[in-house]
C-alpha cells in the first residue's frame, strides 16, 4: 500500500494573460507521505496559500498533475468529478482564524461536516467527543467559542479538521495569532496527529520558532519547490 498522501508533478499556476500574465508557481514537483508534518515557507505573496488551495481542490491549477492518495484529482484539468467530495472526504483545513460558527456550540461546530456527509448524529457526536478528549478540551464540548481562549478555539478548529477522518490536513498559518508557548503547543499537537492518525500535514508558517518540530521544510523558490534542512544548533534553514 502506497505511503504517498500528496504527489504533485509539474504544477503550474498563472494569473491573467498576455501583458498582465503573472506566473506564481512553475513546474513544482514534490511528494509528501502519510504521517509527515511539513512546513511550507516563503515570503508573502510567493504563492503559499495558492499552492495549498490547489492541493485542496479549491483553486484550479493552470497545468500539471495532483494525486491525493491513490486518486489522481488533476491532470491538466480536474479528473475528479466532484471536487467538493474530495474536500469533504480526504482533506481537513485549518486556518489562521479558527472560523468557528459563533451561534453553534463546540460540539455542533465539529459535527456539522460529518452530518452533512451523511454520518448519523450519534456517530458524529461520539467521534467529536473522542477528538475533544484527545485534544484535552472535552469539558468545553457544549461551550460557545466566545467562552474559550484563542488556543482552545484553535484546538477546536483542529478537531473540526479531523472530524471527517481526512488523509491530509492543510493548515494556513494556524499559529500566527498565538503566542510562542501556544504556537509550540499547537505544532506539537499537529505532529502527534500526523504520526498517530497517519495523516499528511502541510503547514504554512512564518514562525521560525516552530520549525524544529517539522519533519521537512518546503520552500517556494523561483516559483518552484525546494526542500531545506534545519541547522538545529543555529536554528537556521540551510
Amino acid at each position: 500500500m502506497s505511503k504517498s498522501a500528496i504527489k504533485v508533478n509539474n504544477l503550474v499556476k498563472n494569473f491573467g494573460k498576455g501583458e498582465s500574465l503573472v506566473k506564481v508557481i512553475e513546474n513544482a514537483s514534490f511528494e509528501i507521505e502519510k504521517g509527515e508534518l511539513v512546513a511550507l515557507i516563503a515570503p508573502s505573496g510567493s504563492g503559499k496559500t495558492t499552492l495549498l488551495m490547489m492541493i485542496g481542490c479549491v483553486q484550479e491549477p493552470t497545468s500539471g498533475e495532483i494525486w491525493l492518495g491513490e486518486e489522481k484529482v488533476y491532470d491538466n484539468k480536474w479528473t475528479a468529478k466532484d471536487t467538493r467530495r474530495i474536500r469533504r472526504e480526504k482533506i481537513g483545513f485549518i486556518f489562521q482564524a479558527h472560523y468557528l460558527i459563533p451561534f453553534l456550540n463546540i460540539m455542533e461546530n465539529i459535527t456539522l461536516l460529518p452530518q452533512t456527509n451523511g454520518v448519523s448524529e450519534k456517530a458524529a457526536k461520539q467521534k467529536a467527543m473522542e477528538l475533544l478528549e484527545y485534544l484535552e478540551i472535552a469539558d468545553k464540548a457544549y461551550s460557545m467559542s466566545s467562552q474559550l481562549s484563542g488556543g482552545q478555539n484553535q484546538r477546536v478548529a483542529i478537531a473540526r479538521a479531523l472530524a471527517n477522518n481526512p488523509e491530509i490536513i492543510l493548515a494556513d498559518e494556524p499559529t500566527a495569532a498565538l503566542d510562542a508557548q501556544r504556537s509550540i503547543s499547537v505544532i506539537k499537537m499537529l505532529k502527534k496527529i500526523a504520526v498517530e492518525q497517519n495523516v499528511a500535514i502541510i503547514t504554512v508558517t512564518h514562525d521560525e520558532r516552530i520549525l524544529p518540530f517539522f519533519d521537512r521544510i518546503m520552500k517556494i523558490e523561483n516559483r518552484g519547490i525546494v526542500f531545506h534542512k534545519l541547522d538545529e544548533e543555529q536554528n537556521e534553514i540551510i
